[in-house]
């Protein structure tokens, strides 16, 4: 009783039946431009002319007064606002229906201050609402989550003047509670109604689902008497969206036993399931179904099936739907052509993102470059698909190109969107140009700062890192486990093993992180950089961690960075137990055994590389010259200027070697002789792109080369000796960081 007293009384000034809103235009800030000037944006030419028509004859006949209803129902149903207006004023005493006919205009196009304003108004002019109007004024009220006065009031005004409840005005207001995330509100309103339908409970289960009790929710959907479709698809999205996967894929097989028919939204739901727990079979069963049941027109469902087989893999087959996609060539009014320009949107952005999901860079800049063509809107989630598609192929000048053309058109820089153009430049080599975002950046907060600390340490940038993470926590921004991992990743890069242990322990102590495999990776890799291997032995055993392959795979390079064959085999071991088709074990084993000339090791681990059916990947690097990409692989010869780039790389090994450069053939892990084994690396992937930037840019320009495998102690060297001998700037990303090579020496100081 003392929750709907408190209701009565809130915000509201005591008239009798007179409703009137406290200072409505403070708590609601009125449209920019009036519904007067809007209205010609939502019309709909098909239902205008035919009022237009009706209104002429029925002032011509002197009917307009008994008819004024029904011609104000079509002005607005035609979402011309203007024309509503015109026709209620001619209206002699506009009753409660044409009151709520024009509320119910201003609602539908989401203009929340004027359905207020007419609904105040209609109150002083003492006409009484019915339970329609309630229900429309406190749909549109929820529009404002973030003030629930209104709303509150709205709920008073119906209890102090007698309102009869059904269970469409107490649906209304239960609603409206939820989407204000007013919970207690509505649990204690739910307990209370008399009358309960279906899409009451459905509501509850809502709220419950959005405010995560995942249990409370299913409770309460196995207590539902008669649950309709509408009830299985709350239940099923809302636990897929809270991570509950199994539970909801579950209850898509009891829905499929218990007999409702799916409908669209239904499909939709079933295939972001299946993609999500990359269910390929299920996602084919549901694509039967759709065929079966002749729903495969629509659009939304069409495109739950090209984004289910993105994410399965399947890109020949979201292709082929892709190519067929359902839309009218000629729409009927504005809101079909929107939900066609939005269906086309986004089967454009499933393919984007599709395509750099399953590693096809290539194909998403294709299909991002047709998207532009074909003039097709471009959301913010397809853009920052394609940074990531350039962030991975390395190919700046792309990426530069989408950043221009955002500019183009206007696209505002939120956060994520800013942080994901700082991943491109800082994964495509170019720190300056992540900088200028950073520094113009407006808004500021932990993912935007996170980027660039973790930008500085995929460049070495070790101290600019630190700086960058103190002046975060200066400012007040609280870092995440992401943030840890950067700045983990800058002092191992740099070499900083105390400054690492103090944000190791502050993680742990100040900001209740539990760390995970990437920042205990990176203090292995600290402690091995500082040649404490005994050290990271007593770290892994001490924090229970000998099950994560990460951590293995860091303190095997450590062996084999100081040459501790005995140790490195104890570690390859343990390595291989955990991931026994690998090939980076194998591979950094027999290099350790390699340099110190123990070949008869070295040959049973190839040996048993091949008995495992373990295959090395091929080493490739490439660099991007004037848009277009230039790959190469070890001893290539199909580049069309292949005599020049070996001509040229002859050469220069030649004058390297006069300033000091001897090949390293420790990477060469056959027992062969030494003139056979420099051959074998002096044609490695890396060395010919290089040479080919070389040959193909004017003196002093920098160069730009990606690899996908970790760059050669003997190929780090000749880069080392040829930025001393030319003069020029090589920058170089392998698999796990960057190099910036000037004047002879190295960002990373030897050490990756």
């Amino acid at each position: 009783m003392e929750w709907v007293c408190y209701l009565t009384r809130v915000l509201f000034v005591r008239r009798p039946q007179n409703f009137s809103v406290i200072s409505i235009t403070k708590i609601i800030r009125r449209t920019p431009k009036s519904y007067w000037h809007s209205s010609s944006t939502f019309s709909d030419s098909t239902n205008c002319p035919k009022a237009k028509v009706l209104h002429a004859k029925l002032i011509k006949n002197g009917c307009v007064g008994i008819q004024g209803n029904h011609l104000l129902n079509l002005y607005v149903k035609s979402q011309n606002l203007a024309e509503s207006h015109k026709m209620f004023e001619e209206i002699p005493q506009p009753d409660v229906f044409s009151w709520t006919v024009l509320i119910s205009g201003s609602a539908r196009i989401g203009l929340s201050s004027d359905v207020l304003g007419l609904f105040t108004k209609m109150q002083n002019q003492g006409v009484c609402p019915n339970r329609f109007t309630l229900s429309v004024v406190l749909k549109s009220c929820s529009s404002n989550v973030n003030d629930s006065r209104i709303g509150k009031g709205i709920h008073g005004w119906i209890l102090r003047n007698g309102v009869d409840l059904d269970a469409v005005l107490n649906n209304s207001i239960l609603d409206y509670y939820v989407k204000c995330r007013c919970f207690g509100y509505a649990e204690k309103l739910f307990g209370l109604m008399a009358e309960k339908d279906t899409v009451s409970w459905n509501i509850m289960m809502n709220s419950y689902l959005q405010i995560g009790n995942m249990q409370k929710s299913v409770d309460l959907f196995r207590q539902l008497a008669r649950k309709d479709t509408a009830s299985w698809n709350t239940i099923i999205d809302g636990l897929m969206r809270n991570g509950c996967e199994s539970i909801a894929m579950e209850l898509l097989y009891e829905m499929v036993a218990a007999g409702p028919a799916f409908n669209r939204l239904t499909f939709s739901i079933s295939l972001v399931l299946a993609s999500s727990l990359s269910v390929l079979e299920l996602g084919k069963q549901i694509h039967t179904q759709v065929l079966k049941v002749g729903v495969l027109h629509d659009g939304f469902v069409w495109n739950s099936l090209v984004d289910m087989y993105c994410k399965c893999g399947e890109m020949e087959k979201a292709l082929l739907l892709f190519k067929h996609l359902p839309l009218e060539p000629v729409t009927r009014n504005l809101e079909e052509s929107c939900d066609d320009a939005v269906v086309e949107s986004v089967s454009w952005s499933s393919m984007v993102s599709g395509y750099v999901q399953n590693g096809r860079f290539e194909d998403a800049l294709k299909t991002f470059r047709s998207m532009v063509c074909c003039q097709v809107e471009v959301d913010k989630f397809t853009l920052t698909s394609i940074f990531s598609a350039c962030a991975s192929a390395g190919v700046l000048e792309f990426g530069r190109q989408v950043h221009s053309y955002i500019k183009k058109i206007g696209h505002g820089l939120d956060v994520f969107l800013g942080s994901s153009i700082i991943d491109m430049y800082v994964k495509c080599g170019s720190l300056n140009d992540a900088w200028l975002i950073f520094d113009q950046a407006k808004d500021r907060n932990v993912v935007l700062w996170t980027s660039m600390i973790s930008g500085c340490a995929l460049h070495g940038q070790g101290r600019d890192a630190v700086r960058l993470f103190e002046l975060m926590l200066n400012k007040g921004i609280t870092p995440n486990e992401v943030s840890f991992v950067g700045i983990l990743n800058a002092c191992s890069h740099a070499g900083l093993l105390e400054e690492g242990c103090k944000y190791f322990r502050m993680m742990r102590e100040s900001y209740g992180i539990r760390p995970k495999a990437e920042h205990f990776t990176c203090m292995v890799d600290l402690y091995g950089r500082a040649g404490r291997l005994n050290e990271i032995k007593e770290f892994i055993h001490n924090n229970s961690i000998p099950n994560l392959s990460s951590v293995w795979r860091s303190f095997l390079s450590s062996c084999r960075l100081h040459k501790n064959i005995e140790m490195g085999i104890w570690v390859c071991k343990n390595l291989l137990q955990l991931e026994p088709f690998d090939t980076g074990p194998y591979i950094l084993l027999s290099s350790i055994c390699a340099t110190e000339h123990r070949w008869e090791e070295a040959a049973k681990i190839r040996s048993l590389m091949q008995q495992r059916g373990v295959k090395k990947n091929p080493g490739q690097s490439w660099i991007q010259l004037k848009n277009q990409v230039h790959s190469f692989v070890m001893g290539d010869r199909s580049h069309p200027q292949d005599t020049q780039i070996y001509s040229y790389l002859d050469e220069l090994i030649g004058r390297l070697k006069e300033i000091g450069y001897s090949t390293d053939v420790t990477p060469v892990v056959q027992d062969v002789e030494h003139e056979q084994r420099q051959v074998l690396l002096g044609f490695h992937s890396e060395k010919l792109a290089i040479a080919y930037g070389i040959i193909s840019t004017a003196s002093g320009t920098p160069i730009c080369v990606m690899k996908n495998l970790r760059v050669c102690i003997d190929c780090h060297n000749f880069i080392k000796y040829t930025s001393q001998l030319l003069g020029r700037e090589i920058i170089v990303r392998d698999i796990h960081r960057f190099h910036h090579f000037k004047h002879g020496h190295c960002s990373c100081g030897d050490y990756w």
